[in-house]
């Protein structure tokens, strides 16, 4: 009975929704989080008579019958819409107002890409991210340094102790992706380059598509909870009715079994 095997379908795929959706839920006070949401696509036809079939020499049927096997999941992809921006007053804090990501270097040599600008100084002086993964191009803070001020296109400067011009420490870059939801999430916030994504072009905050950048505020998750909150519940639903249908179909069966 085909009807078992497509409500299983059906109910591994909302366990697929409502793992997705919990996982927003706990990321709601995340900083940089993207949302991700899951789509689904049909599975394959069985054709028991296809359309257009011949049922006599001068005539065809104008429609077929086709059965559904289920369903499937396509993809669970990031939605990389602005996240509100929230007042730290913390000099390090860094939020991107558009599209891109800062670059940090990771210990292995490869490089990862954050929305997530909680930045902090090292033993060093350089500018890191909490898991201490410098950022890229390196900045160093100097040690006599009684102020740090970055600017919308990302300049980094420093008010020196005994000095009255503010000094340049460095220059804050941006990567952007011809598609951003091809990123893969690495964990900690940070996400890295696929084949999907396109390699990344690195700019200069305010410009070739690059957000700008403003200091002491952070950037929010995504999550909008009242519309997580009711699709959990669609997809709470839907695993119930799924469900029914394979109670349904056992009892039908049991009924089969049960004839004599």
């Amino acid at each position: 009975m085909r009807a078992l095997s497509v409500g299983a379908t059906g109910m591994m795929a909302q366990q697929l929704n409502v793992e997705t959706i919990s996982n927003n839920i706990a990321n709601m006070t995340t900083t940089g989080y993207k949302r991700r949401r899951a789509e689904f696509q049909d599975l394959l036809y069985q054709s028991e008579r296809r359309t257009g079939s011949a049922t006599s020499d001068e005539t065809r049927a104008p429609t077929g019958i086709q059965l559904g096997l289920g369903v499937k999941t396509a993809a669970v992809y990031p939605v990389t819409d602005q996240g509100e921006l929230t007042n730290t007053e913390n000099k390090l804090d860094v939020a991107i107002q558009g599209s891109g990501f800062f670059v940090v270097d990771k210990p292995d040599g490869e490089q990862a890409y954050t929305r997530s600008g909680n930045f902090q100084l090292s033993q060093d002086g350089n500018i890191v991210t909490p898991d201490g993964f410098e950022l890229s191009p390196a900045i160093q803070v100097p040690v006599d340094a009684t102020e740090v001020s970055i600017n919308a296109s990302g300049q980094v400067s420093a008010k020196i102790s005994g000095q009255t011009n503010l000094q340049v420490l460095g220059q804050l870059e941006l990567a952007t992706f011809v598609n951003p939801a091809g990123l893969e999430a690495s964990g900690s916030n940070l996400w890295m380059e696929t084949e999907a994504s396109g390699a990344p072009t690195l700019s200069t905050p305010g410009t070739e598509g690059a957000g700008t950048v403003l200091q002491g505020y952070l950037e929010s998750s995504n999550v909008n909870p009242v519309q997580e909150l009711t699709s959990l519940i669609m997809a709470q639903r839907a695993y119930d009715m799924n469900s029914k249908v394979i109670t349904a179909s056992d009892q039908m069966m049991s009924t089969i079994t049960q004839m004599r």
